[in-house]
């Protein structure tokens, strides 16, 4: 008998039949704050050993867990459960080879049973996708033609069809087979999140937000999850809210510098009011503090340190001062000079008030006779006014001027996440008014 809401799921005793009882118990186990603390507390204590070990690694992947309830379902494989919760962990952590042989053992031993067969055909699609997933897509649709018609009308029969949809860039059917497969099985996360990520990608922010939001509240909540509807809200406009989804974020991790710029740019966002030069020089400003410090040329030991230190772009270095690096273990006066000499070079130094590096960067930008920003392909991304989702891909290519995103396809563009056909005909149309357009994918 599967655990119910009057019958509360207790980690040590409650019977765990299945892979389904195990997601429903998950749902109650996260139900309030108290209900949660209690279930670690009993997992904690748990011993890795024996049927007490099954179920604490069991326990560990209904946390989010992941890899830790890897370790240890690892050697409880004879039992189904623990061995279908465990290629799910590999699934999770990015290693479908891992997962495969499960999927494929499991397969074998319920031939009828949806989800393993459609384990063993999602952990081939993400590998052979490593390598090219134009035939990763065509080998899956043609798995997809030879197997039952009970499976291609199952859950995961769906949510693979809309797989192979989506990789053949039919947008609109990959949404059609994702919501067919929601139906189905309104908790199968994997779905849920590419029929989001794609209805977003072809335009349908109507279906994108509302299935973001119910992700959301689906915990634990996977971090993707709250940049994409981050991402979005910006999109619309909601500023504060996406500020709210970044923060969380932040939160749990520290050291993710990309969210911390999302969430400045965010908060910035919520007012309304603004000075128009002064924006334009904050963006321009944005856009050198985005750039990698892998782009510069440092010596090993230098590099090293920064990396220790998660220094991944000018914005982490440029708020440190000498002695907080110097007091760095291994980083003497020499690296301290190239931080410099890389710092000067966009006229930036060490200890900086961003107003002053906004003002700092202007100067040097006259001083070092950098084209006027009237010339159309030296003006800087803002000046095209796209928005935040389209922007910041074109920033991740590395674009800071208008000719920089001529230098790039409509393949490369749609080729990077969050960018879809509504983003790039935005971008195509701010480019026409100036008379301006994409390269082609021969170069031409």
């Amino acid at each position: 008998m599967t655990a119910t809401l009057e019958t509360p799921f207790d980690i040590t005793t409650s019977p765990i039949q299945s892979f389904g009882a195990l997601q429903s118990a998950r749902t109650e186990v996260w139900a309030n704050r108290h209900a949660l603390e209690s279930f670690q507390n009993r997992v904690k204590v748990l011993p890795p050993a024996g049927d007490e070990g099954r179920r604490k690694g069991l326990g560990l992947w209904m946390l989010g867990m992941y890899e830790e309830a890897a370790k240890i379902l690892g050697a409880h494989v004879e039992d189904n459960v623990a061995a279908f919760t465990l290629a799910r962990c590999h699934m999770s952590l990015g290693k479908p080879q891992d997962a495969l042989p499960i999927f494929e053992r499991l397969s074998k031993s319920y031939p009828d049973e949806p989800k393993p067969r459609g384990g063993v055909l999602e952990a081939r699609l993400e590998m052979e996708s490593a390598k090219d997933e134009t035939t990763a897509g065509e080998n899956l649709a043609a798995a997809l033609a030879k197997s039952t018609p009970a499976f291609q009308a199952s859950a995961e029969g769906r949510y693979l069809a809309g797989r192979v949809s989506e990789i053949a860039r039919d947008l609109y059917i990959a949404v059609e087979h994702y919501e067919a497969c929601r139906e189905l099985d309104p908790v199968h996360r994997a779905n849920m999140f590419r029929l989001a990520y794609t209805a977003e990608r072809s335009g349908q922010d109507d279906i994108a937000l509302d299935v973001y939001w119910t992700l959301a509240r689906m915990l634990p909540v996977d971090k993707a999850v709250l940049v994409n509807l981050g991402l979005l809200l910006e999109d619309l406009g909601r500023h504060q809210d996406a500020a709210a989804c970044y923060d969380t974020i932040t939160r749990h991790d520290l050291t993710d510098s990309k969210i911390r710029m999302y969430l400045a740019d965010a908060i910035s966002g919520m007012s309304m009011y603004y000075d128009e030069d002064m924006e334009r020089k904050e963006d321009r400003l944005n856009q050198i503090l985005r750039i990698p410090i892998t782009d510069f040329e440092l010596s090993v030991r230098a590099r090293n340190c920064l990396n220790k230190m998660n220094i991944l772009v000018l914005g982490d270095l440029v708020k440190l001062t000498e002695q907080e690096l110097l007091s760095y273990k291994n980083f003497g006066e020499t690296s301290l000079n190239e931080i410099k000499e890389i710092l000067a070079s966009k006229g930036l130094r060490l200890g900086m008030a961003r107003e002053e590096a906004v003002r700092s960067i202007e100067a040097s930008r006259r001083k070092t006779g950098v084209p006027d920003p009237s010339d159309i392909l030296n003006k800087p991304i803002a000046d095209l006014e796209l928005s935040i989702r389209a922007r910041r891909t074109v920033e991740t290519l590395g674009c800071l001027t208008v000719g920089d995103v001529l230098a790039h396809s409509e393949e490369e563009l749609l080729g990077m996440p969050n960018f879809g056909q509504t983003s790039l005909a935005e971008l195509k149309q701010k480019l026409a008014e100036a008379g301006l357009k994409l390269k082609t994918k021969n170069g031409v």
